[in-house]
């Protein structure tokens, strides 16, 4: 990332590991933040993982992992920094969580933590409205990335070669685009923006076998980078991108 930003950016990354799991991981991060900056205006919280597993398969401990990632953890850090910083001065919070409106088949566990962000993040944008505090969330539908290829493999180019047809753009979403939605939802353009889910997937959580949208090219190109690059690479889609 660091590499990544240009030469005359004021930016700065500072890599800082952390066990969201952990509280006390989690207050020593964000003690951290604010020693280094001085400050904390925004926070997303995109750490989470999960695994493919029917229900009637999945251990007790593979479930608590889950749940403890990505709805524990995103408590945690969504907490800790209200405490900490936002309670006195205000911010702007952003959880990313999934596509699983219709449920999750196959990993039960991450829907359901997904779901109860959604639901704590329009409690927090309730009840820190009085702090100046805006709470958002996104859900992504399919999105590819070099990074999501890498995890899964050989299945990469099936799983996401299934994806393009339950998409109304019949193309996959990239990260890019994922990121121009927190950007907006962090900025002053979101100032009326609160307890809100921002859905990035081109339509495809509304998508229905009984409405038919054929191949076609015309939406918009995605954004140029190395995932888009890659995605061409490997699955050569019919459709622009």
């Amino acid at each position: 990332m660091r590499q990544k930003i240009p030469p005359s950016s004021p930016a700065r990354v500072t890599p800082l590991p952390c066990n969201i799991r952990n509280e006390d991981e989690v207050k020593a991060l964000v003690s951290s933040v604010l020693k280094e900056f001085g400050r904390i205006d925004f926070l997303v919280n995109n750490g989470g993982g999960q695994f493919s597993s029917p229900t009637e398969h999945m251990s007790y401990k593979g479930w608590k992992a889950v749940i403890d990632t990505n709805l524990t953890g995103t408590f945690h850090c969504c907490r800790e920094v209200y405490t900490a910083w936002m309670k006195q001065h205000g911010g702007a919070i952003v959880n990313i969580i999934a596509d699983m409106w219709k449920g999750f088949p196959g990993m039960a566990h991450t829907g359901a933590a997904r779901a109860a962000v959604d639901n704590l993040t329009k409690s927090l944008a309730i009840e820190w409205a009085h702090a100046g505090v805006r709470v958002n969330a996104v859900a992504p539908g399919t999105i590819f990335s070099k990074t999501a290829m890498t995890n899964y493999k050989e299945l990469g180019p099936t799983l996401f070669k299934m994806s393009i047809p339950f998409s109304p753009a019949k193309r996959l979403g990239v990260p890019e685009e994922v990121s121009s939605a927190v950007c907006f939802l962090l900025s002053p353009a979101a100032s009326y923006v609160s307890g809100a889910t921002l859905k990035v997937d081109a339509g495809q959580s509304l998508y229905h076998s009984m409405w038919e949208i054929p191949d076609h090219s015309a939406w918009p190109e995605a954004p140029e980078g190395e995932n888009l690059e890659s995605l061409r690479e490997l699955l050569h889609p019919k459709s622009k991108l």
